[in-house]
């Protein structure tokens, strides 16, 4: 499902975040994250929900189908190294396993390796959970 959808959103300028399905007696519901840099509206949501409906209902005929859209929010947990890039720029604030202290900071870097917060480098293998932190930005 992830596949089908990812480039409808990727074509509104978005990137599909997380993609949730259940099902329950013959009903569908549906919760897509989406995010693209900078600030994101009622209205973009809006439109991933408009693109993505058609899709969706054909994947669920006839049954009841409900549909969420929504944007990471200020308190998003990062789930893993492939959502780093979509925050480069804003405030992180990450939780290191050596040290057990959070380290926060701008993103500056995101790759496979790992990433630059403020001037501190972290392999991935260092960050326990990270999140983002609107208090640095």
């Amino acid at each position: 499902m992830f596949d089908s959808l990812e480039p409808v959103v990727r074509g509104l300028g978005m990137v599909l975040v997380e993609l949730s399905v259940s099902r329950h007696r013959g009903s569908a519901q549906v919760r897509a994250v989406v995010a693209r840099r900078g600030s994101m509206g009622i209205d973009d949501c809006a439109r991933v929900h408009q693109a993505i409906l058609p899709r969706l209902e054909l994947a669920f005929p006839g049954g009841e189908l409900h549909v969420e859209v929504s944007s990471p929010g200020i308190d998003r947990l990062i789930r893993d190294g492939s959502e780093f890039p979509l925050w480069l720029g804003r405030g992180v604030a990450c939780y290191r396993v050596d040290t057990g202290e959070w380290v926060r900071g701008i993103l500056r870097r995101a790759d496979t390796a790992g990433i630059t917060l403020g001037e501190t480098e972290l392999d991935f293998a260092l960050i326990g959970k990270a999140k983002l932190d609107h208090s640095v930005e």
